[in-house]
């Protein structure tokens, strides 16, 4: 019983209404790509659309630490097309690419967004799209368009068009506080509500077409597992059996969860099947068993175990079997969960008094710490596994981070107000 309420305590203290997320670099990739993104020009009548499509594509391409942005002020040409574009200028500048581009009217509320990519020393164009969009869609827009820069000049599919779901909590009135669960683009930008809660809300959990989540919910004073579609706002609470429902995770075909409930009296892995209501018992033990995530390709899954005296991270097939511990550097390993491609997991690591995201190769077995901070935690990979974003603590301010898997580029996104917590990213939309 001592160590059913220090598992409850934990989870409390992991909680962290519409706020936006302010992005600061705090240190880059050296050796980044100098690339030079002219503002687009307006091709039309009346006033340029709001929306600086090149001032997002920079700041974007800028974030992700392998590209190293010009300012605009310190260009010496605007070109909008590439027939206008003298390398020469651009060699000069030490520039490697040059994105171009131009906007113009497309019917009512519509726009036609124009860009090109140029390899500066070849002085040959790389890639280059017309996109028709509206004016809401302008900064989706912008994003699927330094998704193709990102992937071209890397070689890697971008993930600057996807989201992050993450908790809020603001003080109001009285000392009360309100949670939320929220939504917004990965730069920060269109935070969208799911849920509101004067009670705990934790553990969100995107479904593999990046169209519900399932979260868990204090309401009523018990937790219990929700999905919500994020569109439509309907939900269905899935699990709320006695004692603990928590730490929901998704299979890789989005038709079962793993979850961790103590209905038998000890926190067990089982898997819930969302359209027969069945559940699969995984782990039977004394001891605490919990945050359960799936494989890539579903065949296993990884949880976090004390059986061995401190919580380390154990594995499992996903059918049932024989558990098998999978990590042994440090005292105190948790939070797992797999990169896109099962080659690596990233999870918490204890590091002297301080708890630090790494990541394990799974393969060669190598721990690297990622992360400096005294005490970070729910670590998430990006959809392309590029980068963990993961919740810290900044002069006792809850923040979200991210990191790139090599440690090299790091980057703090802070609420304006308030803490915010537990961040997961979201799969590619499909």
């Amino acid at each position: 019983m001592k160590k059913l309420l220090i598992f409850i305590v934990l989870l409390f203290c992991q909680m962290a209404h519409s706020a936006p997320l302010t992005i600061e670099i705090t240190e880059s990739e050296m050796g980044a790509l100098p690339i030079a993104v002219v503002p687009f020009g307006w091709q039309g009548p009346g006033q340029a659309p709001s929306e600086d499509i090149a001032a997002i594509i920079d700041a974007d391409l800028k974030r992700s630490g392998r590209f190293k942005t010009m300012p605009s002020k310190d260009m010496i040409a605007s070109p909008h097309t590439g027939t206008n574009v003298d390398f020469r200028d651009w060699r000069v500048l030490g520039m490697e690419s040059l994105v171009v581009g131009q906007v113009k009217p497309n019917g009512v509320g519509g726009y036609i967004v124009r860009f090109q990519l140029f390899d500066v020393f070849k002085g040959e164009q790389l890639t280059g799209y017309s996109i028709p969009t509206t004016a809401r869609d302008l900064r989706a827009t912008a994003h699927h368009i330094s998704d193709l820069i990102y992937e071209k000049l890397t070689g890697q599919r971008g993930a600057f068009a996807t989201r992050v779901a993450y908790i809020t909590s603001i003080a109001h009135a009285e000392g009360q506080r309100k949670m939320a669960l929220q939504v917004a683009d990965a730069d920060g930008y269109h935070p969208q509500t799911i849920v509101t809660s004067t009670e705990p809300l934790m553990s969100p959990a995107w479904s593999p077409d990046g169209l519900k989540l399932a979260y868990v919910s204090f309401e009523k004073g018990r937790p219990s597992i929700f999905v919500q579609e994020v569109y439509t706002g309907k939900r269905q609470r899935v699990a709320s059996f006695k004692g603990i429902n928590g730490a929901p995770a998704w299979s890789p075909d989005g038709r079962k969860l793993a979850l961790t409930l103590s209905k038998d009296g000890n926190p067990d892995i089982f898997i819930l099947d969302l359209a027969k209501r069945t559940l699969l018992p995984l782990s039977r033990h004394y001891a605490i068993d919990t945050e359960p995530a799936w494989s890539p390709d579903g065949k296993y899954i990884i949880w976090t175990s004390d059986r061995g005296g401190r919580p380390q991270i154990y594995r499992i097939p996903s059918g049932g079997g024989k558990a098998e511990r999978i990590t042994f550097e440090g005292k105190y390993n948790a939070r797992a969960s797999y990169s896109p491609d099962g080659k690596l997991i990233t999870m918490v690591t204890q590091i002297g008094r301080e708890f630090r995201i790494s990541v394990l190769d799974l393969a060669s077995s190598q721990l690297q710490v990622l992360s400096d901070g005294s005490l970070d935690e729910s670590p998430s990979f990006a959809p392309n596994g590029s980068m963990v974003i993961y919740a810290t603590k900044i002069k006792g301010q809850g923040e979200l981070a991210a990191v790139s898997v090599d440690g090299r580029v790091k980057q703090r996104l802070a609420l304006q107000v308030g803490d915010v917590r537990e961040p997961a990213w979201a799969p590619y939309s499909q």
